[in-house]
């Protein structure tokens, strides 16, 4: 069963996103900040990592770095794709999502990432 850490502060999206992600057989951890899943990072294996573009102590693209400097895939989550440095028009750097994203909508691009995420 592929392991996800999911990033996103506000609360009432990573509830859903994490019984979508359950529902659908995934193992989740969920933090709500750029500390707390470093922290997660530091300490399991993950096959993929989801994170909120813009977090309450920090941005998103700086748990997603540190996840790729791990060969672990990622995806950003945001509403604020054009605002968020190296999220410029067509940044081939990051796969992203724009808010809001229904449930079947990240299940695809979950399961399109991981697809696509080197067999360790």
């Amino acid at each position: 069963m592929p392991r996800i850490l999911l990033v996103e502060d506000d609360w009432d999206v990573r509830l859903l996103w994490e019984h979508t992600l359950l529902e659908a057989a995934y193992d989740v951890d969920t933090a709500w900040s750029v500390e707390s899943g470093r922290d997660f990072l530091n300490h399991s294996h993950y096959d993929l990592i989801i994170a909120d573009g813009r977090l309450r102590d920090g941005i998103g693209l700086a748990v997603v770095d540190q996840a790729r400097e791990m060969g672990i895939p990622a995806l950003i989550v945001t509403g604020y794709a054009f605002t968020l440095d190296g999220l410029a028009a067509g940044s081939p750097r990051y796969d992203v999502l724009l808010k809001p994203v229904r449930p079947a909508e990240l299940l695809k691009a979950v399961a399109e990432a991981l697809d696509f995420a080197p067999r360790q």
